[in-house]
């Protein structure tokens, strides 16, 4: 029998395993060692794809509508709701990985059913929105998102915009009165980890219109687009229309973190303290005694607000040590330890060829889990 309480907080191994895959084969390896070994699981995301899954996991019950997916064609999409507080994740409607194979659409591809995604959970009851943004395949400044909860965008004849963010070199006029009125009563939560503003060389078309399929001229198309929304929102009387394109995360999404924070009254949160906060894991962390949390790439980017070095901070909190594991580690020693990570286990330590690595995930990471036990667990000497 062991003392130890240890807690499972990962995020997914993409193209893998989902996050409460990962933590089943951790498990699983963990208790080949300990049999008796009290563990709980708590799947974490940092508001992009996944945030929803974790969350359900995590007590939020799943609900499924009808949205229009980022080229019109309709989607099924999922959000989560739990004491009035409703999760929507960006990438369930307005996903790039909706897109089918090999296709991209940064001129064409909406965030219209975030919007119809939001007005669904507003008619569910909820009186709070978690937006997770991230994974999208649109760059049009939130118009679509905002759009579909009433807001009106039209082109110099009046006549209506046409849905992504190529169409916005012709908008004239932007009328916001008939957005939903619930939304006044309303808390919008952006969960991201995207700091960028919305324009410039770190902005939502220059730095992610290219991981969309934008090549130069389109990217230099949809920067223009997204200026000229600017413009158009402030000669509209939007308080704070100019000053939002500057502030944080208002990049995200393709802008619709913009549209959000300028026309909805969001505020803008770190996803993972989001998604922590929403999953109650400090009330797990006073009985743990070790925490393994984890993701597919431990990299200089995961410095940035990624789900494992944000559950490591938390827990740091509360004095409990945290082991990660990935599927490629790309952090020098000094990194993982200011990251606050005891030791980080990589699958690339089990098998170098990455490909054998993705498809043996499951396998592989319950050798971890064994691994971990072993190490951390058992007393010294055994």
């Amino acid at each position: 029998m062991t003392d130890h309480q240890v807690l499972l907080a990962p995020d997914k191994f993409k193209g893998s395993l989902d996050a409460p895959g990962v933590a089943d084969r951790l498990s699983a390896g963990l208790r080949r060692v300990l049999p008796g070994l009290r563990v709980s699981s708590l799947p974490v995301a940092d508001g992009g794809e996944g945030t929803v899954d974790a969350l359900v996991h995590c007590g939020f019950r799943r609900h499924t509508a009808t949205a229009t997916g980022p080229t019109g064609r309709p989607v099924r999409a999922r959000y989560a709701l739990r004491d009035g507080t409703a999760v929507v994740e960006l990438a369930q409607a307005s996903g790039l990985a909706l897109l089918p194979p090999g296709v991209r659409a940064p001129l064409l591809a909406s965030s219209r059913g975030t919007g119809e995604l939001i007005r669904a959970a507003l008619d569910a009851g909820a009186r709070g929105i978690v937006l997770g943004l991230g994974g999208s395949a649109c760059t049009d400044g939130g118009t679509g998102l905002l759009s579909a909860l009433g807001a009106r965008f039209s082109d110099a004849e009046g006549r209506p915009l046409p849905d992504g963010g190529g169409a916005l070199g012709a908008l004239a006029h932007a009328d916001l009165t008939g957005l939903d009125p619930r939304l006044a009563d309303t808390e919008l939560v952006l969960a991201t980890d995207v700091g960028s503003p919305l324009l410039g060389d770190d902005g939502a078309a220059a730095l992610f219109g290219p991981q969309k399929g934008a090549d130069p001229a389109e990217v230099a198309q949809l920067e223009a687009g997204l200026a000229r929304l600017v413009r158009v929102l402030t000669r509209a009387g939007v308080p704070g229309a100019g000053a939002a394109a500057s502030l944080p995360g208002a990049g995200a999404a393709g802008g619709a973190g913009y549209g959000a924070l300028a026309c909805l009254g969001a505020r803008r949160r770190p996803g993972i303290d989001v998604v922590l906060d929403a999953a109650g894991i400090d009330d797990r962390l006073r009985e743990a005694t070790l925490v393994v949390t984890g993701e597919g790439s431990l990299d200089a980017q995961s410095l940035h607000g990624k789900a494992p070095v944000g559950v490591a901070r938390r827990a740091g909190r509360h004095g409990v040590p945290v082991v990660a594991v990935c599927g490629r580690l790309e952090l020098t020693p000094e990194q993982v330890a200011a990251a606050g990570f005891t030791a980080c286990y990589p699958l690339s330590a089990l098998e170098a060829d990455p490909r054998r690595s993705i498809a043996e995930a499951a396998t592989l990471l319950e050798s971890l889990g064994r691994r971990i036990a072993e190490r951390h667990l058992l007393p010294a000497g055994r």
